[in-house]
């Protein structure tokens, strides 16, 4: 399956190939996108948080409260906003478009 990654400059793009049951973080930092995801997927952070496009924000299962109140803590969070750490990829989801938002911290510097 695809997934479209828009850079935070917002004009370049990386096309990824994922495998359905993939996490949307581990594609992204598969594709050195600069999500770094301290917590290991735990939502202890909101470090791998995405933007997600808004044609496809209403295929995605809704996020927990818990997640919520994460991305409450997310610099430049916005209607679309998910942790990519809580995204399975399922076939539903191909062709997904997700934006890296200008905010975002790599704690883990260049790779």
């Amino acid at each position: 399956m695809r997934v479209t990654f828009i850079h935070a400059d917002g004009k370049e793009r990386t096309e990824a190939e994922a495998e359905p049951g993939s996490i949307l973080l581990d594609v992204a930092q598969a594709h050195l996108m600069p999500l770094e995801g301290t917590c290991e997927g735990q939502m202890a952070c909101s470090t791998c948080h995405v933007i997600i496009d808004k044609a496809d924000f209403d295929r995605l299962p809704e996020a927990s409260e818990m997640e919520e109140d994460m991305l409450d803590l997310a610099a430049g969070a916005r209607r679309t906003s998910r942790l990519s750490c809580q995204i399975l990829l399922t076939p539903d989801l191909d062709g997904l478009t997700v934006h890296i938002p200008a905010e975002s911290r790599n704690m883990q510097g260049p790779r």
